[in-house]
């Protein structure tokens, strides 16, 4: 299984609202080479973390993919490329960490790889502290155990900062 995390908080060139980019990305993740979408999570919307009066909130979700029949194992910095090409599409830019964005892509897990170097670290190496990433994944991954930790999604979900992150719709 693998798992990416999709959030926005800034109007796409094209003026599009946070979740209308958040979806539109969703779709053009089916269509990476050798990879399916299985499961797109309920979309959250979530105060900046951290912290920014100025700065709207975000929508994230969590899209689980899987490897279409016969296809290679994705190579992880070749797949993190196709996520920031799909960003920069969005127009992603980044002045600076922590930035209000047009659309953030991070690869959660990649069928349970541990990677210390080079980017992308596997799995991602804040996720099991976000509540913003792990409510969405419980969605579509209920079974999912952190690769590293070996510890549930829902148990991460009880233990991570979730104040503020609530469903839409």
């Amino acid at each position: 299984m693998i798992l990416i995390a999709l959030g926005a908080n800034l109007p796409g060139p094209d003026g599009r609202d946070a979740l209308a980019t958040c979806r539109a990305a969703a779709a053009l993740l089916d269509g990476l080479p050798g990879l399916r979408l299985r499961a797109l999570s309920r979309w959250y919307a979530t105060a900046p973390v951290p912290p920014s009066p100025e700065s709207p909130d975000y929508v994230n979700g969590v899209a689980r993919l899987s490897r279409r029949p016969g296809a290679a194992a994705p190579d992880p910095a070749a797949l993190l490329a196709a996520l920031q090409g799909i960003e920069q599409r969005f127009g992603r830019v980044r002045p600076y960490p922590n930035a209000p964005r047009t659309l953030d892509l991070d690869l959660i897990d990649l069928e349970g790889a541990l990677r210390e170097a080079p980017d992308p670290i596997l799995p991602h190496p804040r996720a099991h502290l976000r509540g913003f990433v792990l409510a969405p994944l419980a969605d579509v991954a209920p079974a999912w155990v952190h690769p590293r930790l070996g510890a549930p999604v829902a148990a991460l979900l009880a233990g991570a900062e979730a104040a503020g992150v609530r469903a839409l719709g």
